[in-house]
């Protein structure tokens, strides 16, 4: 391991040959030389009474890939270890750009072995076909840079290295301006753009962005129906969906982010419950529908925002700030007149006539879809 120089970020070389922080050293992921198990960690297996067996798996290791014992091969055996017993499905890789991309895609090829070994092992507890899932946080990507990162001397495309998805950085920026606008790149990006097959994870707060949106939790409401309604996959950091505070008095910097979870707004505060009701709707309209996160997007009218989603056979249609009471939703052609639909918002059911669906509710969040 190094533990100098600290990153400067000037370049490539400098952001991943170089310690992130001087409290943590560098693994030399780069480098192929064999090298011997630290003396620490011999000593804690010793006393364990499981030396023998762990030397024994990293031999069968070994020989399996034929792999030099380079540092980064330890540390691919033992993370895809965790998948092979507990059938874990994906990661979240921090920090992505600090470690060659190449050895991503080597990691990704032994983390999908395991996987299906595990699935092997345990068809009653398989959950589905899915194959493992890679989330990359190469800090300061953004969804308009497409599939590259750009250090200065060297671009990048992680996509191509094993992951299958990045966390876009901009968002939180980004949902300030018109959704309508906002909404429509995003999803042309994803779905006929550059980004087509692979993924961005959105996210409005976390664990270290001194810059969330809605810092001061002033329109929680607001904040999760940006979020949640964007294209792209969506980040929900622990109390997002409950307003939990972002500023304590006495705190400094990350700490800040990091408070305790404010379970006891949710028995006796009055805001935390409306919130978290309005999140869990949006959250549960997700995930009945992959047409939000993944489909293409059509705007049916600009102002007050209306537009559709489709994904194969699923089609949603979504309406912005619309009047409390009644209100009429154009449908865009998608449904014809008569089709029952139901807004997921308040579960109220209409039908479609003349190609709107009218319906009298007293949120001004509309979600349609079919019962």
């Amino acid at each position: 391991m190094r533990t100098t120089p600290q990153c400067t970020y000037k370049d490539y070389a400098t952001a991943t040959d170089c310690t992130l922080v001087p409290t943590l050293p560098d693994v030399r992921t780069e480098s192929d030389a064999p090298v011997e198990l630290p003396e620490m960690l011999v000593a804690k297996w010793t006393a364990e009474g499981r030396l023998e067996a762990e030397q024994a798996s990293l031999d069968a290791f070994f020989r399996r890939t034929g792999h030099p014992r380079a540092p980064r091969y330890y540390f691919i055996k033992w993370l895809t270890d965790w998948v092979r017993e507990f059938g874990i499905d994906g990661y979240r890789i921090d920090t992505a750009k600090h470690f060659e991309e190449a050895v991503a895609l080597e990691l990704r090829h032994e983390a999908d072995r395991a996987f299906a070994d595990w699935k092997a092992a345990n068809p009653a507890q398989v959950l589905d076909s899915l194959p493992f899932y890679v989330v990359g946080e190469v800090y300061g990507y953004g969804l308009g840079a497409g599939r590259t990162y750009d250090f200065g001397d060297r671009k990048v495309d992680y996509f191509a290295h094993g992951y299958d998805a990045l966390i876009n950085f901009d968002f939180k920026w980004q949902a300030r301006d018109s959704l309508g606008a906002r909404y429509t790149a995003y999803a042309q990006s994803l779905t006929t753009g550059p980004l087509q097959g692979v993924a961005v994870l959105n996210y409005v707060s976390s664990h270290d962005d001194g810059g969330p949106l809605d810092k001061d939790r002033t329109d929680p409401l607001g904040t999760g129906t940006r979020l949640l309604l964007a294209p792209g996959g969506a980040q929900i950091y622990y109390g997002d969906e409950t307003a939990r505070p972002l500023q304590v008095p006495g705190a400094n910097g990350d700490a800040n982010l990091r408070s305790p979870m404010n379970w006891a707004d949710l028995a006796r505060g009055a805001r935390a419950p409306v919130v978290l009701a309005h999140w869990r709707k949006l959250g549960m309209f997700r995930k009945a529908h992959p047409a939000v996160g993944a489909g293409a997007h059509r705007e049916l009218q600009a102002a007050p925002l209306v537009f559709a989603r489709t994904l194969d056979t699923d089609t949603v249609i979504v309406a912005l700030d619309q009047p409390e009471g009644e209100k009429a939703i154009p449908v865009g052609g998608l449904f014809p007149d008569g089709a029952a639909l139901v807004d997921a918002y308040t579960g109220t059911v209409t039908k479609v006539q003349g190609g709107k669906a009218v319906l009298r509710t007293p949120a001004t969040l509309v979600l349609l879809a079919t019962p």
